[in-house]
């Protein structure tokens, strides 16, 4: 049993095909069949089966799935200690959803990086819904965002909150509905919706909100960045839920004018995913204590440090 034939099954059961896998590893799908053709023979089980065009894992493909994980991720945290124990600074790889690194991840950082100079940040966007296979894979350390629990099969994860915020409806000065009191969010219907990366998702609060006032997909834009979803609402090109406590300056400004809709401002919260005490690193730890003191709560409230929303672009993985 070597680590590319477990890493090859690993991704065929994260992603349901081989074909899939043998493009994600960047290998040909005989040399992934023949990975896993190898583990069926020397364990005895056939790992997965074929069910209606998917694959579907066997009750022995669900635990090697879920051992191989844990085996791959224990590798290369291992790699990342002796490569940290070498330039004699230890590294935290940090996860963020895109709302989150926009608006929160670079204050937050920061001010993390004034008490800490000797730990070095490496930040990833992702989805929520990736944040158990990264933490239990060991490829981020602590992921930032709404609250995930553990799978039955991976590892138990802890999720600490700490910082509470609310959405709210913002438009134009000029827009037709600026003033009204009070206003239904069927009123909005017709209306223009301007979207950050990833805001479509129903995962998301803005994705949800749209599903349950029934807001068609024709009627959102979608932007690379929630900075330039903001500038097309102050043109007037339609409104936008934004995070309230972001949008200060401009409301007080009046560049952007709060809408009256009921069923907001929507409140959420945002938390701290990491691994179990017994198996999260030390600068896991060290920033997990960190987002709940009342210095990192002044950093991301008021944004000081790190990159200016204005400037951050998301970057997407693509072959």
């Amino acid at each position: 049993m070597t680590l590319s034939q477990l890493r090859s099954f690993v991704t065929v059961a994260r992603l349901g095909s081989v074909k899939a896998a043998a493009r994600a590893l960047e290998v040909s799908e005989p040399a992934v069949s023949g990975a896993v053709g190898v583990l069926r023979k020397e364990l005895g089980d056939d790992l997965y089966v074929r069910a209606g065009g998917v694959i579907e894992l066997t009750p022995g493909g669900r635990r090697l799935a879920s051992a191989a994980g844990e085996i791959l991720g224990l590798v290369a945290e291992t790699r990342r200690a002796v490569g940290a124990a070498a330039s004699e600074k230890p590294a935290l790889r940090v996860a963020a959803t895109p709302t989150v690194a926009e608006f929160a991840a670079g204050p937050l950082l920061y001010a993390f990086g004034r008490r800490h100079p000797n730990i070095e940040v490496v930040v990833q966007v992702a989805p929520r819904r990736e944040f158990a296979g990264l933490l239990a894979d060991r490829t981020v350390d602590i992921a930032l965002g709404p609250a995930i629990t553990g799978t039955d099969e991976g590892p138990e994860i802890g999720a600490e909150p700490f910082l509470r915020y609310g959405l709210i409806v913002v438009a134009a000065p000029n827009h037709t509905l600026a003033g009204s009191k009070a206003l239904a969010p069927a009123a909005l219907v017709s209306t223009p919706w301007l979207l950050g990366p990833g805001e479509s998702d129903t995962a998301t609060d803005t994705g949800a909100f749209l599903a349950r006032q029934s807001i068609a997909p024709r009627r959102t834009r979608s932007y690379p960045n929630f900075a330039a979803a903001l500038a097309q609402a102050a043109s007037g090109r339609g409104v936008t839920l934004a995070i309230a406590h972001t949008v200060r300056d401009e409301l007080e400004r009046g560049a952007l004018v709060e809408l009256d809709v009921r069923g907001t401002p929507i409140s959420g919260l945002w938390y701290a995913n990491t691994l179990a005490p017994e198996l999260r690193t030390a600068s896991a730890n060290a920033l997990q204590r960190f987002v709940t003191m009342p210095e990192a709560t002044r950093a991301m409230l008021n944004r000081v440090g790190g990159v200016p929303a204005e400037r951050f672009v998301h970057m997407g993985r693509w072959s």
